[in-house]
């Protein structure tokens, strides 16, 4: 019987040590694939993009102020698919982010518990909407409604997709900073209660400056997802690329025309089909600085309790 119950423990020693062996090896593979995924995606993105400035000067992509990809004389300046972008994301941060830190605030520090589990699943909902929702919500709802108070407001616009993008990151920011607040120790809240001091000036002197790191980054990750945002503008925001500050104007972002390239617009091997990579690197680029942003924040302005 002695004899049995060694054995059966060394028969299970060696299969622990054949596990213990195993996991590694699975997770490292696991690991590897991701890696591996993310240097083919920029391996192609590069060689494809060399191609494209073989045919069209890189001097012209990035001083040009005009593109038009499907003219028979071609203009390639990147500039305004950058703005396009980039109205859209500052509007959907005018929008997102002071609603985001308002809506992490309440729940973190003033919502009764009842409140926050009704408050909490209805922001997560949100997140889980499709974008083409949003975009047709955008296009259906918002533009009609906007234009009631803006009648110069064109069909096709920046400010209505720029609202819904603000609508769509607000539960990432809400998300994240409440988990930032929360993070906060609780003996720093009461520490300056104890003092005299009011819940308001507690949360704003006290809980913000210490959860700075998480809400930066929630912000900046936040963003960084409303840059790559493709269906609402694609439905809501046209395909005109222009230079014009105008957010009542007609506009194509960087993933629109990407939208637009791959939707049959374009032959394989023409020009056009070439600079979906050129504009797709540059929109690579404008995310992993983002990315990079955040790492940075997080780092710089961590506060360790």
């Amino acid at each position: 019987m002695v004899d049995l119950n060694i054995r059966e423990r060394i028969e299970h020693n060696q299969k622990s040590k054949l596990v213990e062996k195993t996991v590694p090896i699975v997770l490292f593979s696991i690991t590897i694939i991701s890696v591996l995924t993310t240097i083919g995606i920029l391996y192609t993105l590069i060689i494809e993009t060399v191609h494209f400035f073989e045919r069209v000067s890189i001097e012209e992509f990035l001083t040009s102020t005009r593109w038009n990809a499907f003219s028979s004389t071609p203009s390639w300046g990147i500039f305004p698919l950058i703005l396009g972008t980039l109205k859209i994301v500052l509007i959907g941060a005018v929008v997102a982010v002071p609603t985001g830190i308002g809506a992490a605030i309440y729940l973190s520090e003033y919502a009764p518990d009842r409140m926050r589990s009704i408050i909490k699943p209805v922001l997560e909902m949100l997140a889980g909407i499709p974008t083409v929702v949003y975009g047709a919500f955008a296009i259906t709802f918002v533009t009609p409604f906007l234009q009631s108070f803006i009648p110069s407001l064109n069909h096709f616009n920046a400010l209505s997709p720029g609202i819904v993008v603000g609508i769509m990151i607000l539960p990432m920011i809400a998300s994240l900073t409440e988990d930032a607040l929360s993070s906060v120790p609780n003996s720093l809240r009461e520490g300056s209660l104890g003092m005299g001091a009011t819940k308001f000036e507690t949360v704003s002197k006290i809980v913000l400056p210490a959860a700075v790191s998480g809400l930066g980054a929630a912000i900046v990750l936040g963003l960084s997802r409303a840059i790559g945002e493709t269906m609402i503008v694609s439905i809501a925001a046209g395909s005109t690329p222009n230079s014009s500050f105008n957010i009542f104007e007609s506009l194509q972002t960087m993933t629109g025309f990407i939208v637009q390239v791959t939707s049959g617009d374009a032959a394989y091997g023409t020009d056009v089909y070439y600079s979906l990579y050129a504009v797709g690197i540059t929109l690579f680029i404008f995310t992993l600085v983002m990315n990079m942003i955040s790492q940075w924040i997080t780092k710089r302005f961590r506060e360790e309790y």
